[in-house]
């Protein structure tokens, strides 16, 4: 299935039509926190008063509860900031498929944050979607800004080159 996801042209349009959908979503998103006045200190506050529970109805992730409370929350105006502009870049990058595998990994990191403070939403279908966007690589952004971007930032950072171009 890696190999199909990474070659096939059939894979390559189905990946850029939920490439696409994503970025509408994550866009708007991101839009609306920008244009509006979005402030995450009380969902913040509402995860590490009632964190997600296990099975005895302990906290489940106390480390990410206590990284909201001494890192997060001190620092609200700054995770504002960066949550609005994230999703609206996220959105922008998926959606004209530019360096799209980065917006993809960006965009399932704040999808693993949405789901450790407990919210849970559309949250797994993202991370499923954007999981088979990194699976593919390239080819879930053939059809977009990549088809160009991509070859020219492997022609000029040569960390970036393909193995089969690498000359030893």
């Amino acid at each position: 299935m890696v190999k199909w996801l990474k070659t096939s042209k059939i894979a390559m349009w189905i990946l850029t039509v939920l490439r696409v959908y994503l970025g509408f979503q994550w866009a708007v998103s991101g839009w609306t926190k920008v244009s509006g006045s979005f402030s995450a200190q009380g969902l913040i506050q509402g995860a590490i008063e009632t964190p997600v529970a296990d099975d005895a109805g302990a906290n489940a992730y106390p480390w990410y509860t206590n990284f909201l409370e001494s890192a997060v929350l001190p620092n609200i105006d700054l995770f504002d900031f960066m949550v609005s502009w994230g999703e609206l870049l996220v959105g922008l990058g998926l959606l004209f498929g530019a360096l799209t595998t980065a917006a993809a990994f960006f965009g399932m990191v704040m999808n693993f944050s949405y789901l450790l403070a407990g919210t849970v939403s559309v949250n797994p279908l993202f991370i499923l979607i954007q999981l088979f966007i990194l699976i593919a690589g390239f080819n879930a952004s053939k059809v977009g800004l990549d088809y160009w971007i991509i070859p020219f930032l492997r022609d000029k950072i040569p960390f970036l080159k393909k193995q089969a171009d690498i000359r030893y």
